[in-house]
């Protein structure tokens, strides 16, 4: 057995643990973008955990859980879908494995990020799945009608501003 499907099948009997099915395909999907995100992790910083176990049981894990969330939605037959601040690829790379209706747009301002998710989309040969390096107010409109919009966070929270409080 070669090494990619060592890796599919540890990822298969990890995913069982948690409740979660994978076809051979998905495992070896997951197998190549896991290995991607953890060799660009150490130039970019792209994600915080540093195991494939842990990014698979605490990020990619949602991916799937939106998957079959997004089944129950009266969505479109083929709907278009932004994905703003793909970042990592998070859930959109994943997700794409899953759920693989419609165009999918990943929409990420930070070149590097772009660059890796370009990569992963084409090693994955993740069908009608684009990367727009481009801020999401440029994107939405070129994009526009997009029937599901998603974000797993691309800005920081602003701050609050108090009033002085001493006078």
């Amino acid at each position: 057995m070669d090494a990619a499907m060592q890796n599919a099948s540890r990822i298969i009997r990890l995913c069982e643990k948690l409740d979660r099915p994978l076809t051979k395909d998905q495992a070896l999907g997951l197998d190549r973008y896991l290995q991607m995100l953890l060799k660009w992790n150490k130039r970019v910083n792209l994600v915080g955990p540093g195991s494939w176990q842990t990014i698979l049981a605490d990020l990619v894990a949602d991916s799937w859980q939106l998957a079959d969330y997004l089944e129950t939605l009266p969505l479109p037959e083929a709907p278009r879908t932004a994905d703003l601040g793909a970042g990592a690829g998070l859930p959109g790379i994943p997700l794409r494995l899953f759920w693989t209706a419609g165009d999918y747009h990943l929409v990420e301002i930070r070149q590097k990020r772009s660059a890796f998710l370009l990569q992963a989309v084409s090693a994955l040969g993740l069908q009608r799945t684009f990367v727009r390096l481009q801020r999401a107010e440029q994107a939405l409109p070129a994009l526009a009608p997009v029937e599901l919009c998603l974000s797993r966070a691309f800005m920081p929270w602003p701050r609050p501003s108090f009033p002085d409080r001493n006078p």
